[in-house]
This record gives C-alpha cells, structure tokens and sequence, in this order.
C-alpha cells in the first residue's frame, strides 16, 4: 500500500464568507506554551459520498466558508506585537484547501485487521507536515485536505496548536459537518471570551526565528489502534478499584445504561453503590474507567520497555480546565485552555504492585487538579514563562493526549458517519498515545499507541493488557 499512492490534484485558499467582527485574540499562558508544538492532524474516514467530486469539493469548500465565520480566528494569522505579545490577527486572510486523489485505497484496506499497524497512507491524507505552530505568523493556521478514495474519502484538519486544543478543534470539525449537513442555525457556537485566569501580560522570549521542536520525530516508530470494548473496560476499572472483587462484578443492566461520555461508571464498590439516579455521590471517590485503562497501560509499556527497576517513569496527561476552574470557563472557550499533570512512579514499584495502585496514583492526581491547581499553574509558568517540553526525554515517559470523550464520530458530512478517526504524522514520538472514542460509542475506547519497534513488539506479547483488546 504505497503511501504514493495519495496524489493532490490541486491547491486553492477559502475565505470566510462574512467578513470576521472579531480583531484580535491574545494568546493566553496555555496557548503560548504550544507554539513549539507542531500543527494537530486529525481526520474522519467516511463512506462513498452520492455526489460527483465536482459537487463534492464544492460542498465542501461552501461549507468550509461558512463555518469560518463563526471561527473568524482559524482564517487568520499570528502576530507579534513590539512588547512580545502574541496575537491572533482575525484577518479573513483564509486557509488552504487541497484536494486530493487516491483511487486505488479502499476503506477495506485503510481499516485492516485489529492486529496490524496503521496503514501509512493516511499520513498523506493532511497537510504541513512537521511544521511548528510559531509557524502561523507566515502560513494559514489551519490547511482541509479532502483526498478521494477509490470507496469513500477521507477529510483531514491541519490546525495550529497554539489556536486551539482538542475541545476547540473538534467544536470546529463538528460544526464543519454540521452547515455541510444543511442547518440553518449551528449548535454550539465558540466563546472568544479573554477575560480568563490564563490571560496574562508575562512574556514568552523565543529565540530568533522562532522556537524548534522538542523531540527528533527521525526515530524509527511503529503505530496501532489496540480496542477496547466496553466489557473490558469494566473489568479494567473493577481490578484497579477493587482487585479481590471479580472483575466481572458490575451487572449486565448497569452496563446498559452507561454512555460514551459517563466515566463514572456505577458499580459497587464496598458493597456500596457510588451511584444514584445518574448522580455521583461522591465523584472522587472512585478511579474512573479511563484512569483503569491509562494505569494498565503505563504497567504494560513500561514492562515492554525492560527498565531498571529503580528508574523513574512519568505518565503525563493533559487535563481540560474549563469545568476546574470556579468560576468556570465557557464549555465552548475557544483556544487551548488545557494543563499538563504528570504522575510519576520508580518502574519497580509500578510493576510490583496491582494495577490498583498505579490507577490510584493517576486518580488522585486528576482529582487533587482543581481550580487553586490551575491557578498555581499559571502562577508558575508567569515566573518562568516557557515552551512545553514534548517528547520522551528519558526513555521511560508516556504523554497520554485527546480524549474519548470528544464527538469525533458526531461528523456526519451529510451521507453516513465516520468509519474511523485517524491522525497524521503530527507530534509522534516513542511513547505517545492519543485516546479516541471506539467507532461504536457506548464506552469504547481506540488508543492509537506509538511506540519504538522493539517496544512495540513486547507490548504486543503482554497479556496483562493484550486480554481486554479486541
């Protein structure tokens, strides 16, 4: 399946069909950090649309320039004013649009069996390939590729990190499919409030011509989705919050009532039921199916990894803020309103203890991040303002991004939803995962897992984490 096989056929920039009534957007202390970052690359694959290419690139490229105008802030450009200040310049100065052609790629073949890699094409399925997000101040901070399949087409996002996060990106892309879609009025309109905790008058110094990336991104990798259905992890949350318990405890009609977006899952715990009525009673009290499944997977890979057993690992987590501030952020802020907790444990202890343990570790850290945190945060990055340091520095870090909580699959460009969610080449490095919904809800999850050959080969081998992929 040669990735030269995705051939772009043209080039065109689109425009904002009204002009933007929003000037200008100052970057905030959890924007600057990401101009070191490189652009998010994130796409949906879909069915065979019923148009023509002709119509559909025109759809698209319609639809496109409507949804800029209500994120005037995508069409602009970066600015740098003489105090250092970083702003978004709303400038309706547009973005770019390729098309692409890959007739002999099928569906079939970009979805291969649970057990194989990721298929190399679709990372020609976006544009601005390693190209840092300081880089908005010359180039578009945000480039659609739509590449024709040979049944179905792909629609891939390039967006400049230091604009949005995932929660912006994926109101952007959602509403996207929503006005390509036909509606007259758009759902969930974003909030380009600067009046926050993270506006700050400090000053992030680059040097000249702009930062570099913090890690290689020249080191061999391979990537997997590895599943997990429901089921599985039900019985993930039942060892790390209970492991004397059956980890089947949790009763069949419990199950059905949960969704994708519930982490609280209701099981009992202590003979005792963490939830009533769809209310938690005490939401801390209980380690959430997400942090189940991130514990056993820093157990797995860090086994994988044969580390010393008194070198220190580091699981790092982006956390959104918006709902840990008080008073709270507008669900829909638009830009990066995220921060970084990571958790850290010898690779002795992490493995020699139960899962419980490594889940607990991730619990209370999640939990004890609440607004005095967040604001402790931005104090500190005030005092010593600074790029964020992505990569695997050490040999034994794993940075956990996106989230399945995000509606990657709610994009229904007019004729099916997504048969998958996939990423570019953007931000990889050995030890990497981003976290997607499962294509079909109900609390799945799709780890898209990027690891070193070597440590990927032993993952694969780990049965402690291989039973619950499916």
């Amino acid at each position: 399946m040669p990735t030269s096989s995705v051939v772009v056929v043209s080039k065109c920039s689109v425009y904002p069909d009204l002009k933007s009534t929003v000037k200008s957007l100052k970057l905030s202390v959890s924007d600057l950090p990401m101009l070191s970052c490189q652009y998010i690359q994130k796409g949906v694959l879909l069915p065979h649309p019923p148009l023509s290419s002709a119509d559909l690139l025109s759809l698209l490229k319609l639809s496109l320039s409507k949804t800029l105008s209500h994120f005037p802030a995508l069409a602009g450009r970066l600015h740098t004013d003489s105090a250092g200040h970083v702003h978004i310049l709303c400038n309706d100065a547009g973005v770019d649009f390729f098309h692409a052609k890959a007739p002999h790629l099928s569906t079939e073949a970009l979805l291969p069996p649970p057990d194989r890699d990721i298929p190399p094409p679709f990372r020609r399925f976006f544009q601005f390939d390693n190209t840092l997000s300081f880089a908005g101040h010359v180039k578009p901070l945000m480039a659609v590729q739509v590449t024709e399949l040979g049944d179905g087409v792909f629609v891939g996002c390039t967006v400049n990190h230091a604009v949005v996060d995932g929660t912006s990106f994926w109101n952007f892309f959602n509403t996207y499919a929503e006005v390509a879609k036909g509606v007259k009025k758009i759902s969930r309109s974003p909030n380009f409030c600067r009046d926050t905790v993270f506006n700050s008058p400090a000053v992030l110094v680059l040097p000249e011509g702009g930062p570099s990336a913090t890690f290689s991104g020249d080191e061999p990798l391979r990537e997997r989705i590895l599943h997990f259905s429901r089921e599985a992890i039900m019985k993930l949350k039942a060892r790390a919050n209970n492991p004397t318990r059956n980890p089947d405890f949790c009763a069949p009609e419990i199950l059905g009532k949960q969704s994708n977006d519930s982490w609280g899952l209701n099981c009992k715990i202590n003979g005792k039921i963490t939830e009533e009525n769809g209310l938690r009673k005490d939401p801390t009290a209980v380690i959430s199916s997400f942090q189940s499944l991130s514990a056993q997977l820093w157990r797995s890979v860090t086994r994988a990894r044969n580390l010393n057993a008194g070198k220190t690992t580091t699981f790092r987590m982006a956390v959104n803020c918006r709902h840990r501030l008080d008073p709270r952020l507008e669900p829909l802020y638009f830009g990066n309103a995220i921060q970084s907790i990571p958790t850290i444990a010898t690779a002795g202890d992490l493995l020699s203890k139960d899962l419980s343990w490594s889940a607990d570790l991730l619990h209370r850290n999640v939990v004890a991040h609440d607004d005095a945190t967040v604001r402790r945060g931005v104090k500190d990055w005030e005092s010593n303002p600074r790029l964020f340091p992505l990569g695997n520095f050490d040999g034994a870090m794993i940075t956990m991004g996106s989230s399945p909580r995000f509606p990657m699959y709610d994009n229904d460009f007019g004729w099916g939803r997504p048969l998958a969610v996939r990423s570019g080449r953007a931000n990889k490095f050995d030890g990497k995962i981003s976290a997607f919904p499962g294509p079909e809800g109900n609390g799945s999850v799709d780890l898209e897992v990027v690891l070193a050959p070597e440590t990927m080969a032993e993952l694969e081998n780990d049965l402690e984490i291989m039973q619950y992929v499916s």
